[in-house]
């Protein structure tokens, strides 16, 4: 073995969406910090479909950009299509999601590591932690180098033991193409982690020359793109169509035939695959009943022949898969350029994890993304942000970031995953959080801004820029509040289409009028016009959901209560006579950290909650 001679604050293990945020964060508090990847090629690869966002995953790179974290900037600079998706429904369930150019994904996200000071990137494959009294205190790689850290975060994604499926025909590799990390899990288990098994997998990507586009419905994006970041003013990458298309009847008919030689359906797969995201093997399978099913074509780059068929995810033969997909409108003539497959990997139970995302059994050792159970770029990525940070701050002696589950997404899935761990691979929707109408994209800044600045991730100039946009809702919302209509106005109240105003109203009673927008309002104050655009946006969800915002804080006041109740570590649950045996039995096992926490454990009982509560009001 060879010391490398350098110790490091913090280390990151592993250079996927969650490791790059994780390096990052932990880099941008001003520690030291190596980020170690099997393959320097291979940074932010987007090994699924390319694209960023959607339905609730939205929220989290808002999240993660509101904090201080990258991707929201990086998908900013490479999206080739933006769209805002329920447009027609209210603020809480609005996202944002775009298509990536995959290659100058990673490419941007690989100059922004290597150009971040404080952040080393280096090749290496981990293959143990080095412990010291139940502390990590650095790694070893395969090609016998000790490299020494007084954290370590692991996000090993999809390649520990990973083993590609391809009909019943399987290798190792962490993705396609790629080797997989060898020993780590074992040695995980080894140190006492609950290490399962699960599954993903990826469709096959198309030769464009192959398609005719002339039988598919085109989907375009957004006219005027909406950026993700808060630093980004414009997007001016080049934009391009999506296009649309669905199976058929023979299409199912061609994959019901080729079931005997999926390693689904002949029992080669042993883990759990994702249940929202099923192969469309799983689909035919699984809803006989629906005679076709939607595929998004999406490009891969500006520079590249590859489409993403998303919606048709398969480890069947390849055969089979050129076969059905030569059944579908528009892909009679179509060319394979690489095929679908299965990818079977070890995760560790995230309910060993504090909700600082680091290990309960080994000090300073925090896991984030597909090692926690979680499925999705934008999932692994705010993990990472969280485990960066923390690792970085354990360090520095300052207290971690834990979001709760009123103030993000974030918060709400990593106290999903800390809180009830994960049999199958977790993926984000908005009906998982409670609060979800606080919990908007066009807010995530003002919920989370001061957390990332308190912890070294916000620098002046963005700070300094959320300061004036606070100062400029609280203007607006002054200017509501005052400026007022008469009776007399008569130009103002024809043009606004009102009935007549008996004793005149204000801007603020007039928007709250379904009818009535705050565009429709401007021409009314100047001072209000003046004000941007997501100004405007704040000032209008406000008033128009007030009463409705109102009851979700009374209700965040209520759980707030139980989450401020501390459970000491080590609390005697055996102790507590009047707790059933199944209810201790799950407290000692999850050790939860808060009231609010044990609450939400499955079978611990309101009653047990009441009985803890008495006894740690005394304590």
């Amino acid at each position: 073995m060879v010391d490398y001679g350098k110790e490091y604050d913090v280390i990151v293990v592993g250079a996927g969406h969650a490791g790059c945020e994780a390096a990052l964060a932990a880099a941008r508090t001003g520690c030291s910090t190596l980020l170690l990847t099997l393959g320097l090629d291979a940074v932010a690869q987007m090994s699924c479909n390319p694209a960023i966002g959607g339905l609730a995953k939205g929220h989290l790179v808002k999240e993660i950009d509101a904090l201080g974290g990258e991707m929201g900037r990086n998908i900013d600079a490479t999206g080739i299509q933006f769209r805002i998706l329920n447009t027609k429904k209210g603020p809480a369930v609005r996202a944002s999601r775009a298509q990536a150019d995959r290659m100058r994904y990673a490419a941007r996200m690989k100059t922004v590591i290597e150009d971040q000071q404080n952040l080393d990137l280096k090749q290496g494959a981990v293959c143990r932690l080095l412990i010291d009294r139940e502390t990590v205190t650095g790694v070893e790689t395969r090609e016998g180098i000790l490299y020494r850290g007084k954290s370590v975060v692991l996000t090993t994604g999809t390649f520990m033991r990973g083993l590609i499926h391809v009909g019943l025909n399987n290798y190792p590799g962490g993705r396609a193409g790629e080797p997989p990390s060898e020993g780590l899990s074992d040695h995980l288990r080894d140190l006492g982690l609950k290490v399962g098994r699960l599954k993903t997998g990826t469709p096959a990507r198309l030769d464009r020359n192959s398609i005719d586009f002339s039988a598919l419905e085109a989907q375009p994006g957004d006219a005027t793109p909406r950026p993700f970041s808060v630093d980004t003013n414009a997007i001016t990458i080049e934009q391009v169509p999506c296009y649309i298309t669905w199976t058929n009847q023979q299409t199912h008919d061609v994959i019901r035939g080729g079931l005997d030689r999926s390693p689904l359906y002949s029992g080669v797969i042993e883990g759990v695959g994702p249940r929202y995201c099923p192969s469309i093997e799983d689909k035919v399978v699984r809803f006989p009943e629906k005679d076709k099913h939607q595929i998004f074509l999406e490009p891969e780059g500006l520079d590249s022949a590859e489409i993403y068929p998303n919606g048709v995810s398969t480890s069947l033969p390849p055969d089979v898969q050129l076969a059905f997909l030569r059944t579908i409108p528009g892909l009679e003539k179509v060319e394979i350029m690489r095929p679908g497959y299965a990818i079977e990997y070890d995760y560790v139970d995230p309910s060993q994890l504090l909700p600082s995302l680091e290990t309960k059994t080994i000090r300073n050792l925090y896991h984030a993304g597909q090692i926690n159970g979680t499925s999705g770029y934008e999932e692994a990525a705010a993990q990472g942000l969280i485990a960066g940070a923390n690792a970085a701050l354990r360090t520095q002696g300052k207290e971690p970031i834990v979001v709760g589950r009123d103030q993000g997404y974030i918060g709400v899935l990593i106290d999903d995953l800390v809180t009830l761990g994960t049999t199958e691979p977790y993926r984000m929707f908005t009906s998982r959080a409670e609060y979800r109408l606080l919990l908007r994209e066009d807010n995530a800044d003002q919920r989370l801004t001061g957390i990332g600045r308190a912890a070294g991730l916000i620098d002046d100039k963005r700070w300094d820029e959320y300061s004036a946009k606070l100062e400029q809702i609280d203007a607006g919302g002054e200017r509501l509040r005052q400026v007022r209509i008469g009776p007399s106005d008569r130009t103002a109240i024809s043009r606004l289409g009102l009935p007549e105003l008996k004793n005149g109203a204000s801007l603020e009673e007039l928007l709250r009028r379904p009818e009535i927008t705050i565009a429709d309002l401007l021409f009314l104050d100047d001072e209000l016009a003046s004000l941007p655009a997501g100004v405007h946006e704040q000032l209008e969800i406000a008033v128009k959901y007030a009463g409705y915002i109102e009851r979700q804080k009374e209700q965040v006041g209520r759980f707030r209560k139980t989450e401020q109740i501390k459970i000491p570590d080590g609390f005697d649950y055996t102790g507590v006579a009047s707790l059933s045996s199944e209810v201790r039995e799950k407290l000692v096992a999850a050790q939860p950290q808060t009231l609010g926490q044990a609450s939400r454990i499955p079978g611990v009982t309101p009653a047990a909650i009441a009985v803890l509560s008495v006894l740690l009001r005394r304590q």
